[in-house]
This record gives C-alpha cells, structure tokens and sequence, in this order.
C-alpha cells in the first residue's frame, strides 16, 4: 500500500512535523470534517478504496489537517498503523484508530471494520514523554476493558470495573491544584473516552448498557459535586460541558430521542448552562491567550439540540389538540428547551455588535455567526406560537363545557410562552403579535394561571402585561410573590394579647420578630380567652388592621369622598415613634396578604401608586383631597389670558397647617418670588401634588415599605403588578352584600338533614335580617368580617351546621376555625329566631367562638 503520491506525502509529513516541538508536547489527533481535501483527479488502483485519517492537534490554533490513504479492503489495521508511522514517526504502538465509535484491532481488516470509500478514521496518539502520562494510562486501560467486554468477555476478579477506573480518573483531577492541569485531565479523557462509553452502551449484551449507563451517571454526578464543593474549579466544570456535549452529540445519532442516558445527558448539559458562557466561535478574540480559555461550547454546538427539541415540542402540542389523552410536551423538554434557548439568547445579544432589534427573516451580513440562528429563532417562534394559538382555543373550549381530564398536558403551556416572549424582544413587531394572541386567548390565560402557576417560576414578563389577565390571575401571581405559609409549629410565633392593649402589644410582638420567623405560622391566643386557633388568627387580624387605620392613632387620615380609604397622616409625628408604627403597619400588611385575610382597609390611589413606584398625577388625589384637586382643575382650565392678568395671584408656594399653626413651603428655590401665569401653571400643579401627596409623607410611606418589604422582597412588583382595585379585593374582600343562595350552597349539615324544619328556619331568619346583623352571625360563625371577592367559594372550606345534644335553652355556639355553628333542635322557628338575635348584637357575636 502506497500513499497517493510522494509529493502529498512529504507536504503532510513537513507539515505534520511542524506540529512537534519539543519532546514535552502533546499530540491529539481529533476527528474532524474536512471534505475540503478530497481530490478527484487522484486515480487509485483497482479494488483499493480511499479514506480519512483526520488529525487535528487542539493545542495550535492552526488549521485542520487530513491523511488522505488508499488500501485494499482486506489490509489490516496495522498496516495501516505501519503507514502513518512512516509519515508521522509515531510508532504504531503510541497509535489508536478510532471509527465508528470503536477503536479499531491491529488484526482486523478494514471491511471486518466496515470502513468503506470515503470513510474518515480518528488517529489519537501522543508522544513517549507525553505530559500527563498517568492520565493516558487510565484512559489505555478503560478503553481496552470497553473493548473487551463489547467482544463479550467476562472480566476477571482483579479486573477493576469501569465504573472504578472513572471514580480513579475524577479523584485524579479532583485533587489538581491547578486548574490547567484538570482542564488537561478533560482533554484526554475527550479525545476518545465518550465514544468507547457509548459503544459500550449500545452494545446488545444487557449487562454492557448497565455497566456504561451506571459508570457515566455516577461520573457526571462526582463532577457537579466537585463544582458545589470547590468554587475554584468551576474553569474545570466549564470544560466538562464539552465532555457532556460529546456525549449529547453521540447518543443523538446512537438511540433514540427518549434514551434514558440521552435525555440525563441533555438536562445535565442544560443545567450547566448557566454558568458556561457560549461563545461566537471557538476560540477568544485574544490571540495571546491561553488555549484553555478558548469557549468549551459554541452557540453553533447547542443550537442543533434547540432545534431537535423544539421539534418535539411542536409535534407534542399538535398531538395534544388531537386527542385528550396525550400529555402534551413533556416537562424534561421544555425545561431543557428554556435552559438551553436562554444561553443561545444571551450568547447572541452579547455579541451583536448593535443594539435594538431584529427584522423578522433578514439576512444581516454584520451578523456572520448568527445570522442563520437568528432567522430559525424566528421562524421557531411562529411555529410555536401557531401551534399554542391553536392550545388556548382548546382549553377555551373545556372552561365551557368542563371536560373530565381535559386539562392533561396544559402545565407546561405557561413556560413555553414565557420562552416566546423572549424571543419575541430580539425582532420588530415580534412582542405585538405575541401579545394580540395572548389577548385573544384571555380567558384561556387567565385558566392557565390560576391553574399551573407555580411558586418560584419566572412571571415577570406577564406581570407588567395587565390587559391580558384579570383579577384572579392577577391576584395568583402576586401570591407567588408572597412567602409561602407552612402549617409547622416549629419556629411559629406566638402572641398572647390583650384586648383593652392590642395595639401596643401587637406592636411589640411583630416589630421585636425577626422577618423569617414572621413569614411563618402564627400561633395568637387572647388573654383569659380559651379560643385559638385560625379564627382567633382571622379575628386579630381584622382587629389590628382595624386599629392601625384608626385616624384618632394618627397614623392614617381617611379621603374625605371616601371614607374606606386611607392615606398617611403627614402629621404623623406628633407621635415620636410614629415612623416604627410605620414599619410595623407594613409588616402586618404584608402578612395579612400572605396569610389571605380580609381586613376591611384599603388605599387611597396616592399612596398605592406610590407602594408600586409610580407617579402621582392630578386624577389620581380626586378622592383624597377634593378641595386641591377642583382648585388645580380650575388653574388648568382658566382663560390663558386671565391666568397671565395676575387673576389667581398665585406664587411657587404651599401653605399648610402643621401642629396648629400655618407653615409656607417652596416649592421651588425661592418660589415665593415666581408668579404661577399660562406657561409655567402645569409645573406648578404638579409641584403642589408632589409637595402634598409624595414629600410630605416620604418617611412614613418609606417606613412602610421597609415593613412590607421584611415580608416581601418584591415589594415594587407586588404593587405594581395589581391594579388599584385588585389591591381592594385581597385586603378589603368583596363590596358585595351577603348572598343568603350562596351562603346556603356552600354549607353542610351534620345531624340535620337539608330538609329538617329548624334548616329551612334557620335559613329564613337569615334572610329577613339585615345586612349588619347578617355580617355578624357570619362572623360568630366563622370570624370572617369580609368576604373573599369570589364570595363564600374563596372561603377555605364550606361552612358547617352542627346539631348539638344541647339543651334548647342554649344559645348557638361556634368553632370558628373550622367554620362550625352549632345548635339543639328548637321547638320553633320563634325560638330560634330569639336565640339567633341575642348573637346578632356585636357585643355578643364578636368572640363569641369557643375554638
């Protein structure tokens, strides 16, 4: 056999040796694509066929070399070995081929190996004083045991097995000091490691998959162990993605796409992407740097696994319109799909060498590496969208008619969207037709959160979109936002209070708390009150809330137009620790939200718009200072000409009473000397609303979010993500009279049957009372003062009537925490309407409960 010309043979050995510069380097030849050296004018003898030796050393930023050799079908694999040994110098013991996945027996012929024309062979070889020598040596070793046992022999009992000779290999790199050396440790153990594991695996002999399945799981798991363990490596655990990526891109091509290793070794590399920065190509910018601080994967490496599963996902959801059994897109995919989709996102708006975005399906030659993923992720986005277009009209179409288990499969619909959205911002006009769809799928929205919103998920990019949902959806995701409450006793805070002392003693209890032990479980007793429990909880609650916002505290002031609202007192510190009762009033707040109680109190427009960070503008003080804001509407109104005559006499001054006594304010430097006239009386509007509903209070509204914010880290976005009158509908309830229909069909009886007489009294007398009187048998019942906007269906449970063994001479009593009234079995309806009466007096329903 006879290289194909002496002249190709001498350029690729010069060539070659150019590579080899001292005896301490290191030689790798990798596999490698190179079609580019084929040359059909070569002619080749009869019954000789040409193939590839792809060599390639990864420490030289040169480019890739190729053997081009030609042999008969039955030469061996040593002499083939005898032949690069001739041009290389590198003994034909320091040689392995690799093809296939396989490395390849000095005794077997080349059609035993199946190599055919234009096959293209991997030569991994190294120098006799190769660094690292004990890493190769593991590696010889592994590869020789994957060999042996693929021909089916049975290691002896002094074998090592290979899930052994792995754990020696990490323990190796484990314990480098040098991060270089480790990355090393990785570079050999790519070179030819990956494909001889998944030889193994694919290999028919059952114990054969269980011995590589085991050994490379427990491998990559010593590996993510490793980066917890010492920070310092995470250099090492970034180069071990290209050692996961190798074996993603194996498996891919070797099982199927639900292969339990392939799916482990995809979900691996996609949870590493977060800290493995992609790169626009191989190599950094920097020529000077080190070749280990070239990019281990590329944008171009990961995007072919996008695609793969997006694919999927596309097929999953149009198999999930088609019939209510599938499942729909599986939560491993789309959880891989949003790891990997994220990188390859940041990867590219890094590295786009202009700001803003892109137009839809354009070629850009100022984008050489990304201008074809930039037009896929596009055309991905339409897929996808289309097909979730088509998903919301079938869950529209369960909401109406509720189908049993037609809602399997829709859990995942929420991330995908998510994932789209963020796509959409890379493109022009892409985010107005992501959110037309979604608007017009609202009411399907809307179901998907209630439904499969969960606690820690990303939200964000539907929360500043309120015209997409509604108050419910609204209200779930804000929940999100809130701690979550734990029914545990262990580390519960515990309060004993006493009625005539609540508010002082409240004070102390939650402001001397630690926040973590308030966003727990709260245990609250009243003092010479046997009653505890969560209707205890309701009651205090209702009643602090009650206190807080009492005006004669000072602390709020009630809007003159509506007096259920309130706003901080700018008198406030008449009280010198008004501005820790402050703190304190936004700690209860909070949890009052977290814990869904409905306390009666709500916010006047100023001072929620300002929890959320926003501004304050004329329309918003209507209620809270009618005065101001009829007198600055007549400002803005005025004749432009009369304003200008001087007719308002008007400076950049505010008066205010403060303490008795009458204070003027600046509202600009020296504005007392300004004159408000046609062209400046906006400013000074704005300037009075500032002065009067932001200035005045900033300490007290400041106060108050440093409270909420002990309880809610988010506290900007939990404001800002409800409408105002969502905010009255968590903290207020509904506005709504008692529905005695609704009451009635949220309740059951013990002891009683539906159609005894004393229910049908009982619920008549209920529904002759008044709405007062209504509210408070309600709250013997259950020490709910308000109810949840959705009515009795957003209480935690139905209510309870109980038939006591009592004698009829009793009044009812009641186990608030379960929502339990109880009562004998009166005479007549006169009777019971004289029992139920004596409990509708406040004094008498108000804590009544016994537990």
């Amino acid at each position: 056999m006879t290289l194909i010309d002496c002249g190709v043979q001498q350029r690729i050995k010069r060539k070659l040796e150019d590579y080899i510069e001292d005896d301490d380097q290191q030689l790798l030849l990798l596999l490698v694509s190179s079609s580019s050296t084929h040359n059909p004018s070569v002619c080749f003898p009869p019954n000789h066929i040409q193939f590839f030796v792809s060599t390639f050393p990864p420490f030289n930023n040169s480019n890739n070399k190729t053997l081009v050799l030609h042999a008969k079908p039955t030469d061996t694999v040593e002499s083939i070995h005898e032949i690069i040994q001739s041009i290389t110098g590198i003994p034909v013991f320091e040689q392995r081929l690799i093809y296939g996945g396989k490395q390849l027996q000095l005794e077997d012929s080349l059609i035993q190996c199946k190599i055919t024309k234009d096959s293209e062979l991997q030569l991994v070889g190294r120098m006799r004083s190769a660094l690292l020598p004990e890493a190769w040596k593991i590696i010889d070793d592994l590869e020789s045991m994957i060999c042996r046992l693929c021909k089916g022999e049975i290691l002896g009992v002094r074998d090592m097995t290979v899930s052994c000779r792995l754990e020696e290999y990490y323990e190796m790199i484990k314990e480098k000091t040098s991060v270089d050396l480790a990355i090393g440790y990785l570079h050999i153990f790519n070179s030819s490691l990956p494909a001889a594991l998944v030889m193994l695996y694919v290999s028919p002999l059952y114990a054969n998959y269980e011995c590589a399945n085991e050994s490379i799981q427990k491998f990559f798991k010593s590996f993510r162990k490793l980066y917890k363990e010492d920070e310092a490596k995470l250099p090492a655990y970034k180069q071990f993605a290209s050692i996961v990526l190798q074996f993603c891109n194996l498996l891919s091509t070797a099982v199927t796409y639900r292969d339990p290793l392939y799916t482990f070794c995809r979900s691996y590399l996609a949870s590493m992407m977060e800290c493995v920065k992609l790169r626009m190509n191989s190599y950094t910018c920097d020529a000077t740097s080190s070749i280990y601080k070239r990019a281990v994967v590329t944008v171009q490496d990961i995007f072919p696994l996008v695609n793969q599963i997006a694919t999927h996902i596309s097929r999953a959801l149009v198999l999930s319109m088609e019939s209510v059994v599938n499942n729909g897109p599986l939560e491993s995919d789309v959880s891989d799909f949003s790891l990997l989709l994220r990188s390859v996102r940041n990867a590219i708006i890094d590295h786009v060498p202009f700001g803003g975005t892109f137009v839809p399906m354009k070629h850009d030659h100022k984008l050489p590496w990304y201008s074809d993923e930039i037009k896929y992720l596009y055309t991905l986005f339409l897929d996808l969208l289309t097909k979730l277009k088509m998903c919301l009209s079938k869950v529209a179409d369960y909401i109406k008619v509720r189908k049993e288990k037609g809602d399997r499969g829709w859990d995942q619909y929420l991330t995908i969207l998510r994932e789209l959205f963020y796509i959409a911002r890379l493109y022009q006009g892409a985010e107005e037709i992501f959110w037309t769809s979604l608007m017009h799928n609202k009411v399907s929205l809307c179901y998907l959160i209630v439904t499969y919103a969960k606690r820690g998920a990303d939200y964000t990019w539907i929360l500043d979109h309120k015209e997409v949902t509604d108050f419910e959806s609204r209200r779930h995701l804000v929940m999100m936002l809130l701690p979550d409450v734990k029914d545990e006793y262990v580390g519960l805070l515990e309060m004993l209070i006493s009625r005539p002392q609540l508010l002082a003693e409240s004070f102390e209890y939650i402001s001397g708390a630690e926040p973590k032990t308030l966003k727990g479980g709260i245990f609250m007793e009243f003092k010479n009150e046997e009653a505890t429990g969560p209707g205890v909880l309701r009651e205090w609650f209702f009643l602090v809330c009650q206190a807080i916002f009492n005006p004669q505290n000072a602390l709020f002031v009630a809007c003159p137009n509506d007096q259920r609202r309130f706003f901080p007192n700018p008198a406030s510190k008449v009280d010198p620790m008004h501005l820790k009762y402050f703190k304190f009033a936004g700690r209860v707040i909070a949890m009052a939200l977290m814990h869904k109680m409905q306390v009666g109190i709500v916010f006047s427009r100023p001072f929620f718009l300002q929890l959320a960070g926003l501004e304050v503008c004329l329309e918003d003080i209507k209620d809270a200072d009618p005065y101001m804001y009829n007198s600055c509407k007549q400002i803005l109104d005025m004749d432009p000409r009369e304003v200008d005559d001087d007719a308002l006499g008007l400076t950049f001054v505010w008066e205010v009473e403060e303490l008795g006594s009458m204070k003027v304010l600046d509202l600009l430097p020296d504005g007392k000397y300004v004159t408000v006239n046609s062209r400046n009386r906006k400013e000074y509007v704005d300037l009075l609303i500032k002065q009067r509903f932001v200035l005045s209070i900033s300490q007290q509204v400041s106060e108050f979010t440093k409270g909420f914010a002990d309880i809610v880290t988010n506290h900007k976005l939990c404001f800002k993500s409800l409408e105002h009158e969502d905010l009255d509908g968590m903290l207020r309830g509904s506005e709504s009279c008692i529905s005695v229909d609704d009451w009635k069909a949220h309740t059951v009886y013990y002891g009683f049957d539906e159609t005894d007489p004393e229910i049908s009294w009982f619920w008549k007398i209920v529904g002759e009372m008044t709405a007062e009187q209504q509210n408070v048998v309600l709250f013997f019942w259950t020490s709910v003062k308000y109810l949840p906007v959705e009515g009795f269906r957003g209480l935690a449970s139905r209510l309870h009537i109980y038939k006591s063994n009592e004698s009829i001479e009793h009044l009812p009593s009641s186990h608030t925490c379960f929502y339990h009234i109880c009562f004998p079995a009166y005479p007549s309806m006169a009777v019971m309407q004289q029992r139920l009466n004596v409990i509708t007096q406040e004094h008498v329903g108000c804590s009544f409960g016994t537990w």
